[in-house]
């Protein structure tokens, strides 16, 4: 090696060495924690920063504007146009106001604004967290928030800022008809802000006691709500199961992983939960099941002969919802991987509706209608075929059957049942031209699997 080359070594080392013993002496935890924009402004005259509206799919896209001549303070507010009933403008008025950046919230304990109605009215559901994505962590609402004419002053409080440090979903609105105005009606929002309140206190973090039951390898869906007093008076959010923080008696049943409760093995395990470091309000009972060791037989039909609402075989007929929300109904639905193919789950299942009356399907030719069931524990499954007589139009027409160990086709607990049930056994009087609903049931199977959902002829 050369002289100069062994020179040229030696001086870098030697730079190498300074940098090191120079930095030596700083300690990297006073350093100062880099964070996102504390900005707490959403709407004032304008929509704040980089802050934009985000309708809702399924509602009336132009609801929303400017208006310049109805304000709280300033100039300008928000309006929202809600349709009325059966409106072909939309169901209902609804979306959410995002920022392109994140925002560090944690340091506000409420989200408020001003909002007013052209009549008196409840605003069905207003909150944050949710920045339309369908991935949104940690988003609250309240619900059944009671409007005027006048401007009314609405807090919502946070359940634990802590968790808000990288927020996109800045405020959530949500509203349909009002009865007494069918025809429609209008709301105002004004001054939408975070804000830091000395009025919130009492903070108790709520979990129903319940029992649920579900597959292994399945993540549990646990309702979580806080209440606060606010003035004296209480005010309950629901919220994202995020803001909780969960324990199981029996991980090996129930794990906590990332945050979230998922059924790892058979039994029973208690998940309680604390909200920053303080006890929360009940438990809930988990009992894990195993599940189908495979998927339900694929469908061979002809895909020309056969109208889907579910399948990975066939083209599915949009569906608005496998679980609506019908008043009794304790249903929850979600997707179950089985290998390589997709089932519906439904737990703690008493009656749901599947609603597709916006979509309905002509199933006048249809020889037999096909579900595939996988029932661990139970005595019976019904289903429920609902007509319509166009497109969110009106019933005209419901027969429901009921599958039993006596029926035919007989339904087996723990393997896969397929329901071939031919269509004359509904006897239907009424048109088919345009189903728009099914309803499952059952006295006593609380957990079902579901696949294969279709018409053939």
């Amino acid at each position: 090696m050369s002289s100069s080359r062994r020179l040229l070594i030696a001086l870098v080392t030697l730079v190498m060495l300074m940098l090191v013993a120079g930095c030596s002496d700083r300690d990297p935890s006073s350093l100062a924690i880099a964070r996102a924009n504390i900005d707490p402004l959403v709407f004032g005259d304008a929509f704040g920063g980089d802050v934009y509206p985000q309708p809702f799919g399924g509602t009336y896209y132009e609801a929303l504007s400017i208006d310049t001549d109805n304000a709280q303070s300033g100039s300008a507010s928000v309006k929202v146009i809600i349709p009325g009933n059966n409106s072909a403008l939309g169901g209902y008025a609804g979306g959410v106001f995002t920022s392109v950046g994140a925002r560090d919230l944690a340091d506000f304990n409420a989200l408020t604004f001003y909002a007013r109605s052209s009549i008196n009215s409840t605003l069905n559901e207003a909150g944050f967290g949710n920045d339309n994505t369908g991935t949104s962590l940690f988003s609250v609402s309240r619900l059944g928030i009671p409007l005027t004419t006048d401007w009314t002053f609405v807090v919502i409080p946070i359940p634990n800022s802590s968790r808000l440090i990288a927020e996109r979903g800045l405020f959530t609105y949500s509203e349909g008809f009002e009865p007494q105005s069918s025809q429609g009606h209008t709301l105002w929002f004004d001054e939408v802000r975070f804000s830091n309140l000395s009025n919130i206190t009492n903070t108790r973090g709520i979990m129903p006691a319940l029992t649920k039951e579900y597959f292994v390898g399945a993540k549990a869906r646990l309702t979580t709500s806080t209440t606060f007093e606010i003035d004296g008076a209480d005010v309950t959010v629901g919220h994202s199961h995020n803001y909780f923080d969960f324990q199981s008696t029996n991980a090996a049943v129930a794990n906590v992983v990332d945050g979230e409760v998922q059924v790892v093995g058979v039994g029973d395990a208690i998940i309680s939960a604390t909200l920053a470091g303080e006890p929360v309000e009940g438990s809930v009972t988990l009992t894990g099941h195993q599940g189908p060791a495979a998927p339900a037989p694929a469908p061979t039909h002809n895909a020309a002969d056969v109208v889907c609402l579910f399948s990975d075989t066939y083209t599915n007929t949009p569906v608005s919802t496998w679980a609506a929300n019908w008043q009794w109904s304790t249903a929850e639905a979600a997707d179950f991987d089985i290998g390589d193919e997709t089932a519906i789950m439904y737990t703690s299942l008493n009656f749901c509706g599947v609603d597709f009356k916006a979509n309905t399907i002509d199933i006048s030719d249809m020889t037999h209608m096909h579900v595939d069931v996988f029932v661990p524990e139970g005595t019976n499954f019904r289903v429920k075929i609902i007509a319509f007589n166009a497109d969110n139009g009106g019933i005209v027409g419901q027969r429901e059957l009921t599958f039993d160990a006596d029926s035919t086709p007989a339904l087996q607990l723990g393997a896969w049942t397929s329901l071939e049930i031919p269509m004359e056994d509904f006897a239907f009087t009424s048109s088919l031209e345009h189903v728009g609903q099914l309803s499952f049931s059952t006295l006593d199977a609380t957990l079902v699997l579901v696949d294969n959902v279709y018409w053939h002829r």
